[in-house]
């Protein structure tokens, strides 16, 4: 529960952030697929975790 709720909220920060001039949301995905960081990984294995798969 704790990685959905720092998801959701980093999400409704990024979308925040894109309202800036500068392309946030862009380079933070870029820079995920380029340099796939540990912690990334982590939160995505926490997100898929927790789904139930019928």
């Amino acid at each position: 529960m704790k990685t959905r709720i720092f998801t959701i909220s980093f999400l409704l920060l990024m979308s925040v952030a894109s309202f800036l001039p500068f392309p946030t949301t862009t380079l933070l995905c870029l820079y995920a697929a380029i340099f796939r960081p540990p912690w990334f990984h982590r939160v995505v294995n926490e997100v898929y975790k927790s789904k139930v798969f019928d």
